[in-house]
């Protein structure tokens, strides 16, 4: 009787059909973020508890005790992939982050119904016009980086309108923020912050109050011109990291680690 030889068992490459994970695997270095996280986690969290600490003071240290875990995630990655691919780890992270904050506030808003001077996130004094206009400054530079370091393909150059775009969006209501605390000076008026106003998209943003857009078309799409601040930046946040994610998908793809063959992405 012919002995049937052992069927192997393959174990699927969760990284290969999802090479973004690449990116968020600590590697060597899982023990030390997962210490770092539980050590972090712990420490913010009875602090809020026993009331030592703000919040925002809690996530702050959280977010500075698990930087240099990720200082040396990135390090790896820049010495198996390249610095491109560090670059698009470290903007994934930075993003990520971004976007967990703009839920935060989006959940305090929508869910908690707290007012919407009180939904400023978990990190709310970065709930600022001058914060906001170097980040998507800094993204828009770190996206344009990204494609002189070879990121090619349709999903980067959607990355780059919508960063451009929010880029001006913030620009806008940046310098009108600017302006608007020049007045209060002029006027005498002191300690009376300008935040939240609105910018060009939103309830009562530029294409709402503009006269070249004001009863056209352009009124009558959801949301464009009558969705609050809050929820304007939240969509922004969202499309932009989904088309991050897209980008690092295909791009690491058809990115081997140092030493390893190139295969052609399907």
């Amino acid at each position: 009787m012919q002995q049937s030889l052992p069927v192997e068992r393959h174990t699927p490459d969760v990284s290969a059909a999802l090479p973004v994970l690449r990116l968020l695997n600590p590697g060597r270095h899982t023990r030390i973020v997962l210490a770092s996280l539980l050590f972090a986690l712990t420490i913010s969290a009875l602090a809020v508890y026993l009331r030592w600490l703000p919040l925002w003071v809690a996530t702050a240290l959280v977010l500075l005790l698990m930087l240099p875990a990720g200082i040396l995630k990135w390090r790896d990655d820049k010495a198996a992939y390249g610095a491109t691919v560090m670059l698009l780890s470290i903007l994934v992270s930075a993003q990520g982050l971004h976007t967990v904050e703009h839920f935060a506030q989006y959940t305090q808003y929508h869910t908690l119904y707290w007012t919407m001077r009180a939904s400023n996130g978990l990190l709310s004094p970065a709930n600022a016009e001058w914060v906001h206009f170097a980040w998507n400054w800094s993204i828009l530079a770190a996206v344009l980086l990204l494609m002189r370091g070879g990121v090619r393909g349709v999903w980067v150059w959607l990355l780059l309108i919508v960063a451009g775009l929010h880029t001006i969006e913030h620009t806008y209501t940046f310098v009108r923020y600017q302006l608007v605390l020049a007045e209060l000076r002029g006027l005498g008026v002191a300690n009376i912050p300008a935040q939240g106003l609105p910018g060009i998209v939103g309830r009562d943003g530029w294409l709402a109050r503009s006269e070249w857009t004001r009863n056209t078309w352009v009124c009558g799409l959801p949301g464009l011109t009558t969705a609050v601040r809050l929820d304007v930046h939240f969509w922004w946040n969202a499309i932009e990291m989904a088309l991050i994610l897209a980008t690092a998908h295909v791009y690491l793809r058809r990115t081997p680690p140092f030493g390893k063959p190139a295969t052609r992405a399907a």
